[in-house]
């Protein structure tokens, strides 16, 4: 089986630091290539991969302000689909835009759908010659046609377990209302616990005007955006992790790498947050700051051998490439 991965082009592949996607894609690749399949890989030039790399552009263009990320996206799936009659499937892992162009892929075309970002897209997904995957059930988008829904995977030698928790509690995502790094704050005050905080800002205004004014580099520290052998470190050493999220969160990779160091979770239950957290085993479901609070002694007193059993049980990347492979020989028959 000969197969494309069209992967995004913001980050490198993996990423060195934030860049969900690109990490989901890489370890797919990495998974296909050890299973024998042809892969290759349509990425930033400067990616890391045992699948054969090909694209278009020499650095993500989240690092290099010379690239207008639109216009050479367009242009980085111009060229895959220009090469796509050489592959049984291409496996579109760029939301829409693809999808506006599906029609000149020339050959099968599979898309995993990372999260809505917003209703106003669902019409390139309706239009589109594409069977989908759903990276959860709870993000679903109307008048699709899902062929499965995998989710995503993690490389578990990158987060080892840690029996002793630390003291503190971490929010590690993009400060932005839709991560709730404010209520994160308001939990670890509530609770009285050091909160650490640790992602890139997208939301500058939320993080001058809600964040900042808390941070006080003692009880509540901000970390910045760290890389993938700090991730596990803060992971892995905090006591709990707080996921007070303000929007329907179509998976959330940071829940399941804090699990797989046998870190428990709080989170609010929306979009997949019930599909991933099992209650009273890897975490709590709360509604609010004062609940979360609440909770976390009883979070506290998971086993966090257990929570790392199944957490690697329900989604390791090896589970994940199992998923996709036999999804890609039932459409290519």
């Amino acid at each position: 089986m000969k197969v494309a991965l069209l992967g995004p082009i913001a980050w490198r592949t993996p990423p060195r630091a934030y860049g969900p996607w690109e990490q989901v894609v890489s370890l797919l690749a990495e998974g296909l290539v050890a299973r024998g399949v042809d892969v290759t890989l349509f990425a930033s030039l400067d990616s890391i991969t045992s699948a054969r790399l090909d694209g278009v552009v020499a650095r993500p263009y989240n690092e290099d302000a010379s690239y207008d990320g639109r216009v050479w996206e367009a242009i980085h799936i111009a060229h895959c689909y220009s090469r796509s009659g050489e592959y049984d499937l291409v496996h579109n892992n760029l939301d829409w835009l693809p999808l506006a162009m599906s029609e000149f892929c020339r050959t099968r075309l599979l898309t995993t759908v990372h999260g809505f970002c917003s209703p106003a897209i669902l019409p390139a997904y309706q239009r589109a010659r594409s069977a989908y995957v759903s990276i959860s059930d709870a993000d679903r988008g109307p008048g699709l046609d899902y062929a499965a829904t995998i989710y995503h995977g993690i490389d578990a030698r990158q987060f080892p377990f840690r029996a002793e928790p630390g003291e503190s509690l971490v929010a590690f995502g993009r400060i932005h209302p839709d991560k709730g790094t404010a209520e994160a704050i308001r939990i670890a005050r509530a609770a009285g616990r050091r909160l650490l905080i640790c992602g890139p800002v997208h939301d500058e205004r939320y993080h001058a005007e809600e964040v900042m004014p808390h941070v006080d580099g003692e009880q509540i520290v901000y970390a910045g955006n760290i890389g993938p052998a700090r991730r596990a470190e803060v992971l892995g050493g905090a006591a709990a992790l707080l996921h007070p999220i303000g929007f329907a969160e179509p998976f959330g990779l940071s829940v399941v790498e804090a699990m797989a160091c046998g870190t428990p979770v709080l989170a609010y239950p929306l979009g997949s947050m019930p599909e991933v957290v099992d209650q009273g085993v890897t975490g709590y479901l709360v509604a609010n700051a004062a609940e979360a609070a609440g909770a976390l002694d009883d979070a506290l007193k998971l086993d966090r051998a257990r929570v790392r059993a199944r957490a690697l049980e329900r989604f390791s990347a090896e589970r994940m490439v199992d998923d996709y492979l036999r999804l890609y020989r039932r459409i290519v028959g």
